[in-house]
């Protein structure tokens, strides 16, 4: 299968039937064009010849996205994102060969979940993230707010009390606002300029450890919805080593793209998963990661619904992980 037509397949599922087919597909041109996973994969003895379920596909950590270049390309990158990782921790480095791919999938994501771009004015408030190069989050919110057109779309930094004002003069105008922002950052913004937008979207993405004390999300989102008078808080899940989003209209519960499948892995028995209802690593499939690689063992921990939704319960180590339900300080 070519490259290009396999990229549309993955792009143009829309039928879960069809997901554990392309998934195969593309787990076959990640073993024979990764040397990194299929290294990975070689040492658990699964081949392109004895996988033939997506159960039986590995899963590779991604902290050898902080030591190894993980690509499934010979060219050089076009772009890296880096995570902004813990004093301490080597950062990942998500080597990006085509950065279209990447901006088709949270684009299409984006409007899947919420819409056209045009419909609202995104602000962004992600101080840390906009404070350093290589941030996927910043790429992903740059691109979304040009493709608002909406003259007021922007980013902020540490000017919460001119976003304050901002935020309530378009609650005025009756105008759509979809206001991103790092937990913390939010939660500055909710004790300083507390502002009643009830029919904003405040959308959290977590992230940027070490600035406030743990909040469970329960506690996290009640403090939001009080500042900003919302019913709601959304939230963005997603992480250097992804090329998609998954999103939460509320309560911590989140959904996937047709291209992106959560899976829960044993936390005893790493190379088994385990059903609905039970807790444990969460495991992802992104499709859109063509050329790196589709199929990630995170750090986090979370477990699936019977609706198909999942949450994350917390996290096994400090990576950096946006949309996580505890945040710290």
């Amino acid at each position: 299968m070519s490259h290009a037509l396999l990229i549309e397949r993955i792009f143009s599922l829309d039928h879960p039937g069809d997901f554990d087919s392309v998934a195969l597909d593309v787990f076959r041109h990640q073993y024979f064009h990764n040397q990194v996973y299929r290294s990975f994969c070689e040492a658990l003895n699964k081949t392109s010849e004895n996988v033939c379920d997506l159960s039986q596909i590995p899963f590779l950590p991604v902290s050898f996205f902080q030591q190894q270049r993980v690509v499934a390309f010979d060219d050089p990158e076009a772009h890296v994102f880096t995570s902004s990782g813990t004093t301490g921790i080597t950062p990942s480095r998500h080597y990006v060969y085509d950065p279209g791919i990447y901006e088709t999938s949270f684009v299409r994501g984006f409007r899947r979940f919420y819409g056209e771009p045009t419909d609202y004015c995104i602000l962004a408030l992600l101080p840390g993230y906009l404070e350093r190069s290589g941030s996927s989050l910043v790429y992903m919110a740059d691109h979304l707010i040009g493709l608002s057109q909406h003259p007021h779309s922007g980013f902020y930094l540490h000017d919460l009390a001119l976003l304050a004002d901002k935020l309530s003069w378009l609650h005025q105008k009756g105008q759509r606002t979809l206001l991103l922002g790092v937990t913390f950052a939010l939660l500055d913004l909710a004790e300083k300029f507390p502002v009643s937008i009830p029919n904003a979207i405040i959308m959290e993405t977590g992230g940027m450890k070490g600035r406030r004390k743990e909040l469970v999300r329960e506690e996290l989102h009640s403090i939001l919805q009080n500042a900003f008078g919302v019913e709601s808080i959304h939230s963005e899940y997603g992480m250097t080593e992804l090329f998609s989003q998954a999103y939460s209209k509320g309560k911590g519960l989140f959904e996937c793209p047709p291209w992106m499948k959560v899976l829960i892995r044993d936390t005893n028995d790493p190379l088994s998963l385990l059903p609905p209802g039970r807790s444990g690593g969460i495991n992802i499939i992104d499709l859109a990661n063509i050329h790196t690689c589709s199929f990630l063992a995170t750090q986090d921990l979370g477990r699936i619904h019977p609706s198909g939704q999942f949450e994350v319960l917390g996290r096994f180590d400090h990576s950096d992980v946006r949309g996580c339900n505890l945040m710290v300080e």
